[in-house]
């Protein structure tokens, strides 16, 4: 398979499939990178309760299409660099 370091599929997971219907599942990201993330690419539904605001992506496949490996990888990449950059900043202004 080109590229094969982009998918596997965990056929022997006791949760496979993890979600219906999704041809080619992609287990590669099986815990999705942007859950922490106010804003994601993926669908998810926001739920209110007790004040609070709850993400639930159980109905969210992004991450599991393999066409979606360079947008999840390219927002690793943006968010290290950010972070990274943000440390430095704070870095810095502490010995100032």
């Amino acid at each position: 398979m080109e590229h094969s370091y982009r998918f596997f599929s965990n056929k022997a997971c006791e949760f496979y499939p993890c979600h219906k219907g999704v041809k080619d599942l992609n287990c590669l990201f099986c815990y999705c990178p942007f859950y922490l993330e106010a804003s994601c690419p993926g669908k998810p539904f926001y739920l209110e309760d007790k004040g609070k605001t709850i993400k639930d992506c159980s109905a969210c496949t992004f991450p599991h299409h393999p066409g979606n490996y360079d947008v999840i990888i390219d927002w690793i990449i943006q968010a290290n660099q950010t972070r990274r950059f943000a440390e430095q900043a704070e870095a810095q202004a502490q010995t100032a």
